[in-house]
């Protein structure tokens, strides 16, 4: 992937507009019943079944806080804890048809959300908003997997 951009690039318009965008994801969730972080469970979990300590890491969160998190999501039936063939101690979270169908309402009320404030957008600007979110997810998940790896690099 690229180099890491200088800091300085960046303008406090950029954590200002991430957060407020965050508040417009937290209403939306909020009408279908999750909260930003069960809705950030449920997106990892779509790409497969994973161990709490690999949650804890893509989250940017304590394992303690995990389990919290992913309890109310088991009881809830939307992620399913499944043991480990060959180890017992060792437990992975799967996301259920029920949670997929949540994601998938989940997904659609934000959508819904961000393309009313986009419609305040010219066409031309809406797909710039895209192209640049979609940049921010790419960067993102690079830094999320540059961290897993200098913390497994270091922890030989």
């Amino acid at each position: 992937m690229g180099q890491r951009v200088p800091p300085k690039v960046m303008q406090p318009v950029t954590g200002r507009a991430a957060a407020r965008l965050a508040k417009h994801v937290e209403i939306a969730l909020d009408h279908v019943g999750l909260s930003l972080p069960q809705y950030r469970v449920l997106i990892i979990l779509e790409k497969g079944s994973t161990a709490a300590s690999v949650l804890a890491s893509n989250l940017v969160v304590s394992p303690p806080s995990v389990t919290a998190l992913v309890d109310g999501l088991v009881t809830r039936e939307l992620v399913e804890r499944v043991s480990v063939v060959g180890d017992r101690r060792r437990v992975e979270h799967v996301l259920t048809d029920k949670g997929r169908e949540a994601l998938a309402e989940a997904d659609a009320a934000v959508n819904d959300r961000l393309e009313d404030i986009a419609g305040y957008l010219r066409a031309g600007e809406r797909s710039k908003v895209v192209t640049g979110l979609r940049l921010w997810l790419e960067a993102m998940d690079a830094y999320i997997e540059s961290r897993v790896r200098e913390r497994v690099t270091s922890s030989r």
